[in-house]
């Protein structure tokens, strides 16, 4: 249980006082009324004892009593209706809320922090209004009175007629059986006798003369003069006098008459409430002289108000207020002064100490005597009281045993009522001592007589009086206090008695810290005859578990919860908030979601009937923002009426900034924002450029590829150097981009946001009239740091405004969110002057979809009439039918919006709030950066970057360009030429200039060359037709070669152009505003099969100066999937010719093409014609094909190959010298009928291409170098340079296609780069390999190698060797026995440093095979030579071969021994052998 202001032991003794009734006379009364008082309320704050009192009890001994306090009321002689009491009951919870400003009691278990408030005032002005309310019964006399005050004024003519008139009145009320109302303790009542006396009107002889006589008639023990209102109306009145009345005023303001009159309605009050009851046997004179306030109990009100306190009844709470406020206002004691004060605590004191405490020590004297003389005991009740404990005991039943005797009634002079009074009497005196035993002692008689209503009044006394006892050796006997209250509830069933018990038991309980126990008490008391007690009774018991030793958190928010629904039954709407609101802290976050959604939306209920509509808006909106597990009817019934309570908190206050709407979520990192127009789609044969849209999902690699390939044009544009401002340009902006810096848009170019929507509920939501929020500041980029004067402008206020003279905002009318749905929604803002804007947020009217008009029978136009009533608002429709609508409730009054009550399990607004009601509000676009991690403050704490994807910087006009491509391929073989066209359009009103295209596979296309004259007009459009610049030869039927000479500059390879970035050849380097131009486009395939993503990346510029970034870039990306097509290897070998005299053919090679169909024939490929080979190189050149067969244009079918034979010679020295300026020499043998020229475009412009992605590649693999290599020396490379061949071969092909029953042609080129002799060269790309993973190896950095020597493989060809002899030669043996045949042998140095020679004759042929072939000869003559040849210098040695015999010799038997002169070799490298050289000698 919650703190109380007093202890328990206090509670107890100021609940059960002695009882002292008065009687005045009228002009007693008017006196007293001078002071805004009556007499019972006068002597109120001084009904406290400051001393001790001292007593004797029937034993003779002292007793003490500390602290008492006596209860002075007036007569009432009606009896209190227990309706009225709830009533009143109710009302004084309702007046008792919490203090504003009170610290929360701060109580932490657990995960829990809970702020609980520390005290419940409005429990303990329940209980004190409860425990002043019970009347007195017959089976306990400690509501009895004991003695009445009779007091008369010294004003009245004849003060002791009056008090003899007062007297019999008391007798009479006390002695008739007329009146059964109030109850007294003992027939002989005390009677005081109070003489008033009014200083300030005088008289005071007057007054001490009747009291002489008062005490001469009465006694001096029973008289008193009471002399007050000494303060004269002419005192002044800045004296500050205290107000002791106010506290028990404003506190027990509800026992006043004149406040209970307040709540009796006028037609209600009868005739004795003015008059007052006539007692009969008093004449009228008599009765007219009784004063009236006596008659009615405090509490009685009218006897048509018998409802109970629950919804329906109607409780004036503002007349009450206002009574208490009027009575807490007006001053009280205006006439009486300090002195005052202390004559009437003077008196209070005379009267106890003088009357009331000698009377009662004298009645428990009688009660005791006649109690020992009619059981025959001994003398007192202490001493006999071990024979009453020790004697036969009889046995005790239990409850369910006994009957119900509640309906005994015992005479009043009955043993067992005197030992219960005198219980009692011993009680209101403090000894508790004596009053446990004789409450004891009646116990036991009531049980024997089954007499369970007074059984259970002694156990309830008897356990108050163990606890009470100060140091008592008697353990509190909780069992006797459940006794009595189950059978006061079950046996009895009086509920009153049963509450006492329960309120006493607990606070007992609560005082010894058994809080279990006490709230299990608390809890049984609940029931549904008293929705306000059981309230009251279960928010005590949720204190009592949240102030355990181990808190129990969640009983403590579940028994909140069940007061809160009980407080609002009994229509204590703050109250039931409150507890609402305190459980809430429990059940907040830990996953009770249906909890959650109940105590919300009860707190949303009672705050909005409390006018308190922010927080019902808040506790709405908590619902609907989390995860719900509400059924899709319930959560319909939720966003109807936070719709209904948010429409009233906006009438309110029509000119407020909107407030935040919480549906549908937001995903704010999900925002997408898109700057520029949409590009125009594709048309037939037209492909718009991809470019950059919202419907394209973000790629993190794709978008640095895009970058790379800006930076790299933007790098060559500034001469190298990017720009320390340079900005990437980015159209679309999502969470992965880099958003620190502020974007940049242009003017009047859209500015597109996406914003992704999810609707958390299971039920539709509409939005109506959809829009951005946003905020731009006018700035003129160009005037540079001069400010412009104009203000800022934003549509918050105005947010319907679709457009604007600076703004254009696009509205969506309608934008449906289906349930548990995720939707996105694309707004634009169209900005027509330069500046800065920011995107704050959306705006928007929520309501639900009105599919259905009519809603469990009830009509919509009913609905509609009901809504409009409610909300004042006019309906077209109600309009037309000339129904006019009721005037707006004032929210701060009732209104007739109170009687939208709820019955649990209903929605309070089913069939009041139409299914189309919808509310404007907006949700702001929220969105946080990425979090820092760069430096180390950063790294140790919790720090985010900006972002600045919803802030544009709108930047001057700008040139904007589309791209078409015109019949551009998706699909093509590998090495397929296509030529396509591509238009460029200007769709801005500013021209543009720059025009570059950027691209990371530039040997996919080409734009041709840059002179015209290399670049073939274009075609008629035929299927024949091809894409090359074919010209028709006469000398098909030769095979020699045609030859022309090109500069890769001339197709924009020249060193100090990037082959990345190339120049789109407009006219006039201009496009002109809505100026278009078309372009031709040459395509070619890629070596590799697959799917290829190739990036072009168009660059261009604004011809005018710009104040940001200048340039703009449109993207485009294209997929192209390549199927096989042939396959060329390639091999190069020296020729045996080598003639002495012609030097011109002294160094010439064999070329061998090994070409292979490998297509699959999926593409419908039927065959191959190899139409041309040309070959493009620096130093060498094609000279003629050498096939043996006849068929010069080669054709493959599927899976056919063919090798053919080609002879390559060193340029002449006038091609050389070409050669040495840069240019290349194109040969083209051509094996078809016609010509194509490689030299021109397109062929050469792929060649080139072609060349430079080899060597890129090349590169790429030779730059990560894990060992350092030994250095080539100047020597090795000119001895590797004897077996280089800078060779390309390209190989033109058509092949004929079937599609649609419809033959194309399709042509194309293949490249083959032939590096050295002897090595295989394919057109293939080569396909590395993955690697194995190998173990890591650490070694040892080593010392710088010396050069390194040439091979002895490259050592072996220093000298190419060849023999001339005849063929045949024919010799008559008969005549001359030996044949002598001259050969000679050439030798020709290949390097271009002088060798060393040694030819040796002498080897023979050793093996018996080459014997037997061979045959066997010898040379005659020198058999061994030593020359020195210098570079590139030609010898010949003379040589006679003699032969013995005729038959087939082998002449290749010369060993050649080579070394390079000037060298440290110790011996000489053997020299390749050429092909064998036979020689047939026949005999004549």
């Amino acid at each position: 249980m919650a703190q109380c202001v007093q202890s328990v032991q206090e509670f107890i003794q100021d609940t059960f006082v002695p009882m002292v009734a008065v009687l005045c006379s009228e002009a007693a009364d008017g006196s007293t009324r001078k002071n805004n008082l009556s007499f019972a309320e006068l002597v109120r704050p001084f009904c406290r004892l400051t001393s001790e009192v001292h007593m004797r009890d029937p034993n003779n001994q002292s007793h003490v009593i500390k602290n008492l306090r006596i209860s002075v009321t007036s007569i009432v002689t009606q009896p209190p209706q227990q309706t009225t009491i709830r009533k009143l009951l109710s009302e004084v919870v309702s007046a008792s809320q919490p203090a504003e400003g009170l610290v929360a009691n701060v109580i932490t278990a657990g995960d829990y922090d809970l702020n609980i408030s520390a005290t419940t005032p409005w429990f303990e002005a329940y209980r004190e209004y409860f425990f002043q309310s019970m009347p007195p019964s017959d089976h306990e006399f400690l509501h009895h009175y004991l003695a009445c005050m009779l007091v008369v004024s010294s004003r009245d003519s004849d003060p002791m007629e009056q008090f003899f008139k007062l007297s019999q009145e008391q007798h009479r009320i006390q002695h008739s059986s007329d009146y059964s109302y109030p109850k007294w303790f003992i027939p002989n009542t005390l009677k005081y006798y109070v003489l008033l006396h009014d200083v300030s009107e005088g008289g005071e002889e007057r007054a001490e003369t009747v009291y002489e006589e008062m005490k001469h008639k009465y006694g001096t023990q029973v008289c008193y003069l009471l002399k007050f209102n000494s303060r004269m109306p002419s005192s002044g009145a800045d004296e500050q006098i205290p107000d002791p009345w106010s506290q028990y005023l404003n506190r027990n303001n509800l026992q006043n008459q004149e406040i209970c009159d307040g709540f009796v309605p006028p037609a209600s009050k009868s005739k004795e409430c003015v008059i007052g009851v006539e007692l009969d046997g008093l004449d009228n004179s008599i009765n007219a002289e009784i004063p009236n306030n006596c008659k009615s109990h405090p509490f009685q009100g009218s006897a048509k108000s018998r409802e109970l306190d629950g919804p329906n009844q109607a409780k004036p709470v503002e007349a009450v207020n206002a009574v208490m406020k009027q009575n807490s206002s007006g001053a009280h004691g205006l006439s009486l002064t300090l002195t005052d004060h202390d004559r009437i605590r003077q008196f209070i004191q005379e009267f106890t100490f003088r009357g009331l405490l000698p009377h009662i020590e004298k009645t428990i004297r009688q009660l005791n005597d006649q109690l020992v003389s009619r059981k025959g005991l001994s003398r007192t009740l202490f001493t006999a009281t071990k024979k009453w404990f020790s004697g036969s005991k009889v046995p005790e039943k239990t409850i369910n045993e006994l009957k119900n005797a509640s309906s005994l009634l015992y005479p009043p002079e009955a043993p067992e009522l005197q030992i219960r009074k005198m219980a009692d009497l011993c009680f209101l005196v403090q000894h508790y001592d004596l009053a446990y035993n004789c409450y004891h002692t009646a116990k036991k008689d009531f049980l024997n007589d089954q007499a369970m209503l007074y059984a259970a009044g002694a156990l309830e006394m008897a356990a108050a009086s163990v606890f009470l006892q100060p140091g008592a050796q008697r353990q509190y006997p909780t069992h006797y206090m459940e006794t009595a209250i189950q059978t006061y509830k079950d046996l009895c069933k009086n509920l009153v008695l049963a509450e006492r018990c329960t309120l006493l038991s607990a606070e007992i309980l609560k005082s010894q810290a058994k809080y279990s126990e006490a709230a299990t008490l608390l809890i049984r008391m609940t029931s549904e005859d008293s929705d306000l007690r059981s309230a009251i009774l279960l928010e005590q018991a949720a204190h009592c578990f949240i102030n355990m030793r181990s808190p129990m958190v969640r009983k403590f928010a579940f028994h909140m919860i069940l007061a809160g629904h009980r407080f609002g039954k009994a229509d204590q709407r703050k109250h039931a908030l409150r507890c609402y609101s305190q459980a809430m802290q429990v059940y907040k976050g830990k996953g009770w979601s249906l909890a959650e959604d109940h105590i919300n939306f009860t707190i949303g209920r009672q705050s909005f009937t409390l006018r308190q509509l922010d927080n019902a808006v808040a506790a709405f909106r908590h619902i609907l923002i989390k995860d719900s597990k509400q059924k899709a009817a319930q959560q319909e019934a939720f966003l109807r009426e936070y719709l209904y309570v948010y429409k009233s908190v906006s009438q309110l206050s029509p000119e407020a900034p909107l407030p935040q709407l919480p549906l549908p979520y937001i995903k704010s990192s999900a925002t997408r924002v898109f700057f520029g127009h949409d590009r125009r789609p594709s048309e037939g044969e037209k492909q718009a450029a991809t470019h950059v849209s919202l419907d394209q999902e973000y790629e993190r690699e794709a978008s640095q590829q895009w970058k790379e390939l800006e930076e790299r044009v933007v790098a060559i544009v500034n001469k190298g150097a990017i720009p320390q401002n340079f900005q990437h340009t980015q159209y679309c902006l999502n969470s992965q981009t880099d958003n620190l810096r502020f974007p940049v848009a242009v003017v009047e170019e859209p500015v597109t946001v996406e914003v992704v929507f999810k609707n958390p509920l299971k039920v539709p939501l509409l939005l109506s009239d959809l829009s951005l929020l946003w905020k731009f500041n006018f700035k003129d980029f160009m005037k540079g740091s001069e400010e412009d004067a104009r203000e800022s402008i934003s549509n918050e206020k105005d947010s319907h405004m679709k457009a604007s003279h600076d703004i254009f905002t696009e509205v969506i009318n309608e934008f449906q969110i289906s349930g548990e749905e995720t939707k996105t929604v694309r707004l634009k803002l169209l900005p027509r002057l330069t500046g800065e804007l920011h995107i704050l947020g959306i705006v928007y009217n929520l309501s639900t979809v009105s599919s259905a008009l009519k809603q469990d029978g009830l009509d919509s136009s009913s609905g509609t009439q009901m809504a409009a009533n409610c909300l004042n608002v006019s309906s077209p429709s109600l309009a037309k039918s000339g129904i006019k609508p009721q005037a707006a409730h004032n929210l701060h009054q009732p209104s007739s919006i109170d009687q939208l009550e709820y019955y649990h399990g209903l929605s309070w607004t089913e069939g009041k709030v139409p299914h189309g009601l919808s509310v404007r509000g907006r949700q702001d676009l929220e969105i946080q950066g990425p979090r820092l991690n760069n430096t180390k403050e950063e790294k140790t704490s919790v720090k985010y970057g900006s972002d600045r994807r919803l802030d544009p910087i709108i930047t001057e006009a700008k040139p904007l360009l589309e791209v078409f491509f015109i019949n551009f391929p998706t699909g093509l073989l590998c090495g397929e030429l296509r030529k396509t066209y591509v238009e460029f359009v200007n769709v801005s009103q500013c021209p543009l200039t720059g025009l570059k295209v950027v691209c990371k596979d530039p040997d996919f296309f080409s734009f041709g060359s840059k002179t015209s004259a290399l670049t073939p007009l274009s075609p008629t459009a035929s299927e024949n037709c091809s894409a090359y610049k074919t010209v028709v030869t006469d000398c098909a039927g030769t095979s020699s070669a045609i030859t022309s000479s090109v500069s890769p500059a001339d197709f924009g390879m020249d060193s100090g152009n990037p082959r990345w970035v190339i120049e789109v050849p407009l006219p006039d380097s201009v496009l002109l505003p809505a100026a278009s131009v078309q372009l031709p486009l040459w395509l070619r395939g890629p070596d590799e099969e697959g799917v290829h993503e190739i990036n072009f990346l168009f660059y261009y510029e604004s011809t005018k100066p710009h104040s940001k970034s200048g340039h703009r870039v449109l993207r485009h990306t294209a997929i192209i999937c390549t199927s096989r097509s042939l396959s060329v290897r390639a091999t190069a070998c020296r020729s045996n010719a080598l003639e002495a005299e012609a030097k011109s053919d002294i160094d010439n090679l064999l070329l061998f093409l090994d070409v292979a169909n490998i297509n699959t024939s999926e593409a419908g490929v039927r065959e191959f014609h190899i139409i041309q080979v040309s070959s493009c190189s620096e130093h060498w050149k094609l000279q003629k094909c050498i096939n043996p067969t006849e068929d010069k244009d080669a054709k493959l079918s599927s899976r056919e190959r063919a090798k053919l034979c080609f002879r390559a010679t060193r340029c002449q020295h006038s091609e050389a010298t070409l050669c040495s300026e840069g240019r290349y020499i194109f040969a083209d043998i051509v094996l078809g009928s016609e010509q194509i020229i490689s030299a021109t475009t397109p062929c050469a412009d792929f060649f080139f291409q072609s060349c430079c992605a080899a060597q890129s590649r090349k590169a790429a693999l030779q730059t990560p170098m894990v060992p350092s290599r030994p250095k080539t020396g100047h020597v090795t490379k000119l001895v590797q340079k004897c077996n280089e061949v800078d060779l390309n071969i390209i190989v033109l092909w058509k092949a004929y296609v079937v599609e649609d029953n419809k033959q194309l042609i399709l042509e194309g080129q293949l490249h083959v780069a032939l590096q050295s002799i002897g090595k295989e060269a394919c057109s293939l790309p080569h396909v590395q390999e993955a690697q194995e993973m190998v173990l890591l190896k650490f070694i040892r950095l080593e010392q710088p190698q010396l050069p390194a020597r040439p091979s002895l493989e490259q050592l072996s060809h220093l000298i190419k060797i060849s023999l001339h002899y005849p063929e045949y030669y024919d010799h008559s043996f008969h005549q001359k026995s030996l044949c002598l045949v001259p050969v000679t042998l050439v030798l020709f140095n290949c390097c271009q440093i002088e060798v060393d020679i040694i030819v040796d004759l002498r080897h023979k042929a050793t093996s018996p095979e080459m014997l037997e072939v061979h045959g066997s000869f010898t040379w005659l003559g020198q058999t061994t030579y030593k020359i020195q040849l210098k570079g590139q210098e030609v010898h010949t040695v003379a040589l006679k071969a003699c032969f013995v015999h005729a038959g087939v010799y082998n002449l290749g038997t010369p060993r050649v021994f080579a070394k390079l002169a000037d060298q440290n070799v110790q011996c000489e490298t053997s020299q390749q052998n050429s092909s064998p050289a036979l020689i047939i000698i026949n005999s004549v």
